[in-house]
């Protein structure tokens, strides 16, 4: 199936299919297999260690010749130099999250590149067009990862902010298959975002633990965790995370002490394992490849099957 739209035009790419810049997670490997199978792989700045992302670009330069983008997220990289260090990797496009999107976008989109803005609420949407943005990222908290207190799911928020902007949606939080693409796009969505298809993906640096976890979740095997004074976290379900629900003041301090004994040492229970509702309908790990490949087929085959089985 050929896709011509203005995610793709924008984004130089096949298919309009974007994986998300989980920190310590979206690194050279699972980005450019993401870019080879003709998608956008996103390079992560949340981990906050500038000097192993610039190695990671130059890495993904090895690895493909298509394109791909970087994240900035302000809450994480306070370093005021971010700005003029994604300039410099000669990125085309950047995604914004976790804070103002009047901080960077004048900057970003004077040095010519493309900025989309993540968003969880229809307020934030429309600061971030009238900041001059290209086009968002909205974010149900379905999704994984950090998200607004008060979340509110994709299926309610992707429609409102398309009733509001006129500016390109990239949709997330819920997306790991052709039908569930397809459902964004009805929902006013140009392209989608995935976050823990792509966690779970054969290429994805994580533990074997934590992609097992996700093949093995039910749809209510996530919590979200809403620490005071700090984002919310949507993470996987199990006894130290159910702890944390009830008293989720630490949670913050205890996903950053941790992250190298959860992501790369399958130590599940010593941290917070970022993972969205969506675990529940993921049943195998796959390569990146693969996945993409039959997303686009089942985008096709649910259009097709919607105009045959309901328009007469």
């Amino acid at each position: 199936m050929r896709f011509d739209n203005r995610i793709t035009r924008l984004l130089g790419v096949e298919f309009p299919i974007v994986q998300a810049p989980m920190g310590f997670i979206a690194r050279a490997p699972l980005a450019s297999a993401v870019s080879k199978a003709g998608a956008l792989g996103i390079i992560e700045t949340s981990s906050g260690q500038l000097p192993a992302i610039r190695e990671e670009i130059q890495k993904m330069r090895t690895l493909t010749d298509r394109p791909f983008g970087v994240n900035v997220a302000q809450a994480f990289v306070r370093d005021p130099s971010i700005v003029d260090f994604v300039i410099d990797q000669g990125v085309r496009f950047v995604t914004t999250s976790a804070g103002d999107p009047r901080k960077y976008t004048e900057t970003l989109k004077k040095a010519g590149l493309i900025v989309f803005h993540v968003v969880p609420t229809l307020r934030a949407a429309l600061k971030a067009v009238d900041a001059g943005v290209d086009g968002l990222i909205v974010e149900g908290g379905e999704g994984g990862g950090f998200k607004n207190h008060r979340d509110v799911s994709t299926m309610v928020l992707l429609p409102l902010i398309r009733s509001r902007v006129d500016v390109p949606i990239i949709a997330a939080g819920g997306i790991c298959d052709g039908a569930s693409m397809a459902a964004a796009f009805a929902l006013g969505a140009e392209g989608v975002q995935m976050g823990t298809r792509m966690v779970s993906a054969a290429e994805s640096p994580v533990h074997e633990n934590w992609k097992n976890a996700i093949t093995a979740a039910a749809e209510t095997d996530t919590v979200l965790l809403k620490p005071a004074g700090a984002p919310a976290l949507r993470c996987i379900r199990t006894a130290t995370t159910e702890a944390l629900e009830k008293d989720p003041d630490g949670a913050m301090t205890q996903m950053m002490g941790h992250v190298e004994d959860v992501y790369f040492r399958g130590e599940i229970e010593k941290g917070i394992a970022l993972t969205g509702q969506v675990a529940g309908r993921i049943d195998a790990v796959r390569p990146v490849a693969e996945i993409i490949e039959d997303m686009v087929r089942g985008f096709s085959e649910t259009v097709g099957r919607l105009s045959t089985d309901y328009v007469g």
